[in-house]
């Protein structure tokens, strides 16, 4: 009998480990960001979670066109990159902390400044991307794909929710800035693993190679769909709750709640996903994708409600967890329902731009928990941000249903279903 790791070259296994530790380092530096922005730098509770906004916007949005560096300078060179911005990205940021770094950000205006070193660290990471997929589609056979994504997709949660309580241990140590820091120490430890260890795996046939000309042409014929753009525009409904976990979360946990670790919070919605996913895709297998998008959505939306219920720690973990049950219902057959919505020739233009919802979640996500953190966690009544959430997620999903009926893409004749990674929702 052979055994499951089989079939699986080097460089998978590296660049998976290299993966792994990525998402620990994005996700030590992403739990304690916000906060750490409005008052350790001093921005204030409506620009810090913005500025995280801005921040995580730009690297979803980035991997549009950074496949066209990959195809140019191949996969080890540009992880190489990636981890040589990453390490001193990370680590500006946490030196206007310091005490060394505040005249440095002093001088040059401390929006300014983090403004600039966020958009250095997200170009970095927006290069990772497309070369760990490429590498895992470059790496396994066609047999072995599905579980080759899989285990991806696994090792991406596992480094999720390690990252947080990585946070939580160093900051009880040594102070918030040293948690960003510790995430420029892993991106180092990174790029010298990459150096030593990482072999430029052997590329399958390609028609074409893109240029950045096509890549605009595709995004411009891509823009003029209006039913697609309006699919996008409905589920970024999902990830505008999601990322309340790291721009809002925080402070109604130590605020209202006076619950300091907030990081253990973060970490409850990696270890659910990773126990959830499989069996809740299980479960969803036979309905029709537009269905389990709008079920998980609705979950994802009323789990909020939980909060004002009961508010108390305990109470916000159990509506993570149900909060995750929608993620998984929902998060895996998006990709699905973004292959129907495309023209037979386009699937993989399409699928490009399939994580753009958690882009422009993003990007509304951190204006909005700057106001919600202003006005509600920090006002006379903090649990009312919780009803205005929910009500986010509901309209939304309302959205996707008259979307549905009115909408409906019509079955192509000859049509074939593409098979998709397992989506990386949480941790991508």
């Amino acid at each position: 009998m052979k055994k499951w790791t089989e079939g699986f070259s080097k460089s998978f296994w590296v660049a998976n480990t290299l993966e792994l530790f990525e998402r620990v380092a994005m996700y030590c530096t992403l739990s304690v960001l916000a906060v750490y922005l409005a008052e350790n730098i001093g921005l204030g509770p409506r620009t810090g979670p913005s500025l995280v906004g801005l921040f995580s916007g730009l690297l979803y949005t980035l991997p549009i066109v950074a496949g066209i560096i990959v195809d140019r300078y191949g996969f080890r060179r540009t992880l190489a990159a990636c981890f040589a911005i990453f390490t001193p990205g990370y680590f500006l940021i946490g030196l206007a902390g310091m005490h060394s770094g505040q005249k440095i950000a002093g001088a040059t205006g401390r929006i300014p400044y983090i403004v600039t070193v966020l958009i250095l660290t997200a170009i970095g990471g927006s290069l990772i991307k497309p070369c760990i997929t490429g590498t895992i589609a470059n790496t396994t056979s066609d047999k072995k794909r599905g579980l080759g994504y899989s285990i991806y997709y696994t090792l991406v949660n596992i480094g999720g929710t390690l990252g947080p309580l990585t946070a939580l241990a160093v900051r009880g140590r040594l102070g918030i800035q040293y948690a960003i820091a510790t995430s420029a120490v892993i991106s180092a430890a990174n790029l010298i693993a990459t150096l030593l260890f990482f072999r430029e795996p052997v590329s399958r046939p390609a028609e074409t190679t893109q240029t950045l000309g096509q890549v605009f042409r595709n995004m411009l014929t891509v823009f003029g769909n209006v039913r697609f753009l309006l699919f996008l525009v409905l589920a970024s409904g999902f990830y505008i709750l999601f990322w309340q976990l790291y721009y809002s979360m925080p402070f109604y946990a130590r605020e209202v709640l006076h619950f300091e670790r907030f990081e253990l919070l973060q970490s409850v919605e990696g270890v659910a996903i990773i126990a959830l996913t499989i069996p809740v895709s299980i479960l969803v297998k036979r309905w029709r994708p537009i269905t389990a998008i709008s079920i998980g959505m609705t979950i994802a939306s009323l789990s909020w409600l939980l909060v004002p219920i009961f508010p108390a720690a305990s109470m916000l973990a159990v509506a993570i967890v149900l909060f995750s049950i929608g993620e998984a219902t929902m998060a895996p057959r998006l990709y699905e329902y973004v292959s129907i919505l495309a023209p037979p020739a386009q699937v993989g233009t399409y699928l490009g731009f399939s994580f753009l919802p958690v882009a422009i979640g993003s990007f509304t996500a951190g204006p909005l928990a700057g106001w919600l953190v202003t006005n509600y966690a920090m006002g006379p009544n903090p649990n009312e941000m919780w009803f205005i959430l929910s009500g986010v997620g509901v309209v939304c999903t309302a959205g996707m249903l008259v979307y549905n009926r009115s909408m409906r893409p019509k079955p192509v004749l000859g049509s074939v279903r593409v098979e998709t990674p397992y989506p990386d929702t949480q941790h991508s």
